[in-house]
């Protein structure tokens, strides 16, 4: 992975307008009008570090749905670093199980079959959309590491295993490691609303770790793993774990590919209608949530929805119409 090490200061720097660094007049305003056509709410563009497009407002923390799992991925590197997580623990050495426990050939499911999403654990979750719902495999229908299906409860396990291993919270360690070091502006775990919490559920023993952030710091995540984990000069996750985090373990069909919690390009496909740069990546959130990560034009792209307004969200579809616009206006 290619380090841009090009991370803004205490405030993004941000150019005076999209034309200033070389996006087209007319290609910003076509972008615009994909963006006020459809439930876009917020979108930040920064490249080379600096803020290049803004619609909405980039202060705003909107829910970031399943956005988790890739923070919960990036924070593991250190542990997996430090030899206190292993990626060939099993679920049986280290005492996972749930309500309705784990079979034999399920307790042989490991760390790392979780983090690719091929556990073969197909025990009810929490937090599934119903989307999740729909393409979940039958219970013991995959042996752990066969088979790819994005799964809940892989995740929420992950959960699980971080807080047994570190005895910190998701919440906790995001705001330690990643979080403070990023100088993000707007997250905070005080107050009567902290930015990230538990939420537990009945049909499994796994809670979920909901966030919520703002687009500008979650245009930072996105900025760390542009620059391959690095910041300031320092290495905030350990030695190529963002890129091991964003290799294409699985095939993930017209999403592209899959790696630990992240959404991959694959030979172009990633979202219909768009040809996406080779390398790209995203973590993404049900409803619209995109942190995309386009390292071929050092650049970061963070789209947001109201998803606390019921039923309010843009399709696969409607995202490609963003980043085909969007990728033109910068082409200029």
């Amino acid at each position: 992975m290619t380090h841009f090490d090009t991370n803004p200061g205490t405030v993004w720097p941000a150019y005076d307008t999209p034309e200033a660094a070389g996006w087209s007049e007319n290609g910003t305003a076509a972008l615009r009008q994909v963006l006020d056509a459809q439930n876009s709410d917020c979108l930040l563009v920064a490249q080379g570090g600096r803020i290049v497009f803004t619609h909405g407002d980039i202060e705003r923390k909107y829910l970031c749905h399943s956005i988790r799992k890739s923070f919960l991925a990036a924070l593991m590197g250190e542990d997996v670093a430090a030899g206190r997580i292993r990626l060939d623990a099993t679920m049986e050495s280290l005492g996972i199980d749930d309500h309705d426990p784990l079979s034999r050939v399920e307790r042989q499911a490991t760390v790392h079959d979780l983090l690719m999403a091929r556990s073969g654990v197909y025990h009810p979750a929490g937090y599934e959309t119903e989307w999740m719902q729909l393409i979940k495999e039958k219970r013991h229908s995959h042996a752990p590491g066969t088979f790819w299906c994005y799964n809940n409860w892989d995740f929420n396990a992950l959960g699980t295993i971080f807080r047994q291993a570190t005895g910190k919270s998701v919440a906790e360690a995001f705001a330690e490691r990643i979080a403070g070091p990023v100088g993000m502006q707007d997250f905070t775990l005080g107050g009567e609303q902290p930015d990230a919490w538990i939420e537990e559920f009945e049909v499994s023993r796994h809670p979920a770790y909901p966030f919520r952030m703002s687009s500008r710091d979650l245009a930072r995540f996105g900025q760390l793993f542009l620059q391959g984990g690095r910041w300031l000069g320092r290495m905030i996750l350990p030695e190529n774990w963002a890129a091991e985090n964003v290799m294409p373990y699985s095939h993930a069909g017209h999403r592209g590919a899959y790696g630990y919690c992240w959404w991959l390009e694959r030979d172009g496909v990633f979202v219909p209608g768009v040809k996406t740069p080779p390398g790209s990546y995203a973590a993404q959130g049900a409803g619209g949530h995109y942190c995309m990560v386009i390292p071929n034009l050092h650049m970061v792209v963070v789209h947001r929805v109201d998803t606390d307004v019921k039923g309010r969200a843009i399709t696969k579809h409607e995202f490609g119409y963003v980043l085909k616009a969007l990728l033109k206006a910068a082409a200029a």
